[in-house]
């Protein structure tokens, strides 16, 4: 399979933005976390991977969808991203993933990556706005992967994403960003509707065939102002997607990320261990881009790394989420989470100003945490990344407990069983 893989990557791809790669993104990315490990032990913090919502627009409209949308455009300008940028590089940061809405839709989008070449970006998108004059001019830049979503079949793509024709329209975006010899990925989330049609390998076949060179199954989460709890996969599906995945991993020439689990296959949450946190388009600093509350910006006067390294809000969010389960707290305890909200005052960081309601409004229901069931990696380059660069840097081994964090009166009431 590693043969494979090398082959493919090698004869299918513009070895320059290979390089680009590897070196930005890897070797640097490697980099980042090691400095991200020696400030934990300092007491410090600084996220070594930021995801920014660059804006909140977009032309499609998915079930599920928890960003403002449909509300008036708000974007974060060049200026802005290029001095939130060069903050993190002080820090020893070099990769940025970009989403929205629709990144291809902000205005400056290309101007932000061709002040930043020395950094890498993921951009999560629905591959509608690339064109093969957008295609040329990431090939030219060479510090960019595109990773479209798609969402199903075609009738399942416009019931999930509310137009029609949406998975032609993406797949002609994602066959142009190939030819193109970008490296190029594509993101499902795993849901009721399309369960059965992506989770397998005749799926993942057909994705190595048209070129693709990695892939990313997320998992549904019901969250938003038009949750659809009805979508949410079971905890034996969940199992199912951690199982195929570590399969597909040690077997197909193909990169297969997650975000919700380390070497072992214990679960873990990747805002509580303090890896990634996420901006907003209004440049809300906030914990997860499900967790749409905050109380800094990238806006405000003091230097980033000083707001993060102060942000008490930031910190209790991480130490509530470590000690309440390895899992996502905002499924599991979306009461505790309430209470952090009224601790801290923090602010709705939701156009429609709704966040409040709609986190009252959820069920406690599983998430990836599932003890006893943990699916070790099979892959030796996966499980060794993942010990070094991707797990749960201790955070989980003696966190503050609830009183500690949110006061004595806290109802300690236990986490939705699997």
């Amino acid at each position: 399979m590693y043969f494979r893989m090398a082959k493919r990557l090698m004869f299918e791809t513009d070895k320059r933005l290979l390089w680009k790669l590897a070196w930005t993104a890897g070797w640097r990315g490697m980099r980042s976390v090691q400095k991200h490990k020696k400030r934990l032990k300092r007491g410090e913090y600084f996220p070594p991977f930021l995801y920014v919502s660059l804006i909140n627009s977009c032309n499609l409209r998915c079930q599920g969808c928890w960003v403002d949308v449909a509300a008036k455009q708000q974007t974060i300008d060049l200026q802005a991203m290029n001095r939130l940028i060069a903050e993190a590089k002080e820090m020893g940061n070099s990769f940025f993933g970009l989403l929205g809405g629709e990144p291809f839709m902000h205005p400056e989008l290309m101007e932000i990556l061709a002040a930043n070449r020395d950094c890498y970006f993921q951009i999560f998108t629905n591959g509608q706005f690339i064109t093969d004059e957008v295609a040329r001019e990431l090939r030219k830049l060479g510090n960019a992967s595109p990773l479209i979503s798609i969402e199903g079949t075609e009738i399942i793509s416009d019931e999930r994403r509310g137009k029609k024709e949406v998975l032609s329209k993406t797949m002609e975006g994602f066959r142009i960003a190939v030819k193109h010899k970008l490296i190029t990925g594509i993101a499902t989330s795993l849901c009721q509707t399309n369960f059965d049609d992506l989770l397998q390998e005749s799926w993942v076949d057909r994705l190595i065939e048209l070129g693709a060179m990695y892939m990313w199954y997320h998992t549904y989460r019901p969250v938003g102002p038009d949750a659809c709890p009805e979508l949410a996969l079971t905890p034996d599906q969940q199992r199912q997607v951690r199982q195929f995945v570590v399969d597909i991993r040690a077997r197909k020439p193909i990169g297969v990320i997650d975000a919700y689990f380390d070497h072992a296959g214990q679960a873990l949450c990747p805002a509580a261990t303090g890896i990634s946190h996420h901006i907003n388009p209004w440049g809300d600093i906030e914990p997860c881009p499900i967790v749409q509350f905050a109380n800094e910006s990238i806006h405000d006067d003091r230097p980033l790394q000083k707001t993060f390294i102060e942000s008490k809000f930031l910190r209790d969010f991480r130490d509530l989420a470590a000690t309440s389960t390895r899992g996502c707290i905002v499924l599991e305890r979306p009461d505790l989470l309430e209470r952090l909200m009224h601790k801290h005052g923090a602010k709705d960081a939701t156009a429609r100003g709704e966040a409040m309601a709609e986190l009252q409004a959820m069920q406690p229901r599983t998430s990836q945490h599932d003890v006893g069931n943990e699916i070790p990696e099979k892959s030796w380059a996966y499980r060794f990344a993942k010990k070094h660069w991707f797990n749960d840097f201790s955070v989980y081994d003696s966190p503050r407990t609830v009183e500690e964090i949110l006061g004595p009166e806290v109802d300690q009431q236990e986490p939705a069983e699997v």
